[in-house]
């Protein structure tokens, strides 16, 4: 009887690990089309603080209505890093979430590390495009483009319960 009791928790583990790694992967995530509102890249301008849209080709994304930060976009831009660094906004706080392995076109690690070495650049896409959310993107000198959600000092404050500093916006309340 010991060995059916423990058989069936074995199983009943197997099935919801299998469950739990096809929901992370695939479950939540659709496809982001190129002609959709979500496709449209914009980046934040130094001196208007406005975002502005990008010029972008090729693009590829992902994202989830389960988690504000699950999008995750892959596409080509023909605007040099020289002048995006005098006109757009940088983001010194980039940090790219890793993407299901499903999206290959997005390397979390490779380009977490190539900003820190100074291989790409990130900028501000729009901030709190959600609340407490911003729209980060990275871009290397050969063109290559991508972007992501991260939550900003606003978001970490506001989800955590703790009052939000006041250079942040105020918190949206539950009925809006």
């Amino acid at each position: 009887m010991g060995k059916l009791i423990a058989g069936a928790i074995v199983i009943t583990a197997l099935i919801a690990g299998g469950a739990m790694y096809y929901l992370q992967e695939y479950g939540f995530y659709e496809t982001v089309e190129a002609s959709s509102e979500n496709a449209n890249i914009q980046i934040t301008n130094l001196v208007t603080q406005a975002p502005e849209p990008m010029l972008i080709a090729g693009f590829e994304g992902i994202d989830a209505d389960s988690s504000p930060i699950r999008y995750r976009a892959c596409f080509t831009t023909p605007m040099s890093n020289a002048m995006m660094t005098e006109t757009f906004q940088t983001y010194p706080a980039a940090e790219p979430l890793v993407a299901p392995k499903q999206f290959s076109c997005f390397d979390a690690r490779k380009l977490g590390a190539d900003i820190e070495t100074g291989a790409a650049t990130a900028y501000l896409g729009q901030a709190n495009i959600i609340y407490g959310i911003d729209r980060v993107i990275a871009v290397y000198d050969d063109g290559r483009a991508y972007a992501w959600h991260q939550i900003n000092t606003c978001g970490e404050h506001a989800f955590n319960g703790d009052p939000v500093p006041a250079s942040c916006p105020p918190v949206p309340s539950e009925k809006e």
